[in-house]
């Protein structure tokens, strides 16, 4: 038996199917509902459950708190509709009237900028092209049924290849597969676009990107969309790694800044050893940016990386900074440990 569901505050409605969670219903249905990981794993697609009952299904305490839960919150990823409920959330309408397509690629290059993080550029058959928006991400598909998820890194007027950025994590499946077996030429096959994590062009105000590690590839990607579409809005690129070595693609921000007055960049090194003579800023990466911006009323802010540092930014922002919630956009990377998480 089928049940409705009322978003609220537009309104619009739609059914779910028996074993359908609010979220593939509502893409299915034609309703761009914020979303990330899909799993559970991640807290992207939360909102409030105003009226009726859901199975909460399986998911991390990090995304979801049994404190939240009790607060009416839901994942909706993975929230299963017990009879007709209501809503509310935030609809995102540019991811309307996207088509989600299964796709054949071939690995074109593989560089590694350093040692434990793979550029690899991937080409399409010549009648294909995957219509994105800058700052979502393609799922690979595994042989044996399982997926990958990876950020697109290059804005979409440059889509005649397809960049993706993966860092080797010990005994990742996809990982080990991509630095000890993946050669040009090989053939893979992805599902996407996804998420709704992507550059919002229809705001002027300043845009603070936060980063830590590979979280720099979509945001490399909405920084090379609003460059492209000469956007004049203030651009302040945080980005977070352990260790120098951690900032793969160091030159590259250091030319956006260089050749952009609206550009600025801040690299922070949390872990620095003597023998990176490291003389720039220390500490958390968003601790930086509630130092140069204890304001951010005005602002939004794009941030990609880790679980533990969006959650983190997701929380001292509002909290420390006055961000407003609806300006705090997200994409978590979540890997194989975070999925363990879930249940």
């Amino acid at each position: 038996m089928s049940h409705q569901v009322t978003i609220r505050p537009s309104g619009h409605s739609f059914q779910v199917q028996p074993e359908e969670s609010v979220l593939v219903a509502a893409l299915r249905e034609g309703f761009g509902l914020a979303y990330g990981c899909r799993n559970g794993a991640c807290g992207s697609c939360k909102g409030k459950l105003l009226e009726g009952k859901v199975d909460y299904g399986k998911h991390s305490d990090t995304a979801l708190s049994a404190d939240e839960q009790a607060r009416g919150l839901a994942l909706f990823c993975v929230a299963r509709p017990l009879g007709d409920i209501v809503i509310e959330c935030r609809e995102v309408g540019a991811i309307k009237d996207q088509q989600i397509k299964i796709l054949p690629c071939r690995v074109q290059t593989i560089e590694m900028p350093v040692a434990d993080v793979a550029v690899i550029t991937l080409k399409l058959p010549a009648n294909e092209r995957l219509q994105y928006l800058a700052g979502q991400y393609i799922e690979f598909l595994l042989k044996d049924g399982k997926r990958r998820s990876y950020s697109l890194a290059n804005a979409p007027h440059e889509d005649e290849l397809l960049q993706i950025h993966v860092r080797r994590v010990a005994g990742g499946l996809f990982t080990d597969h991509v630095f000890e077996k993946m050669k040009p030429r090989d053939i893979l096959r992805f599902e996407g676009p996804h998420g709704t994590f992507f550059l919002r062009e229809d705001s002027q105000k300043p845009m603070v990107l936060l980063a830590s590690g590979t979280g720099f590839a979509p945001i490399k990607a909405v920084i090379e969309q609003a460059l492209y579409k000469g956007m004049t809005r203030p651009m302040s690129l945080y980005w977070g790694g352990r260790r120098p070595s951690d900032l793969y693609m160091d030159e590259l921000a250091r030319g956006w800044a260089a050749k952009h007055a609206q550009f600025s960049y801040v690299p922070v090194v949390s872990d620095a050893r003597p023998e990176d003579a490291w003389t720039g800023r220390g500490g958390f990466v968003h601790r930086a940016v509630i130092e140069d911006f204890p304001d951010l009323s005005g602002h939004q802010v794009y941030a990609c990386g880790a679980p533990v540092v969006i959650e983190a930014a997701r929380r001292d922002f509002g909290a420390l900074c006055s961000l407003p919630q609806d300006e705090f956009y997200a994409d978590s990377f979540t890997t194989e440990a975070d999925l363990a998480k879930v249940k």
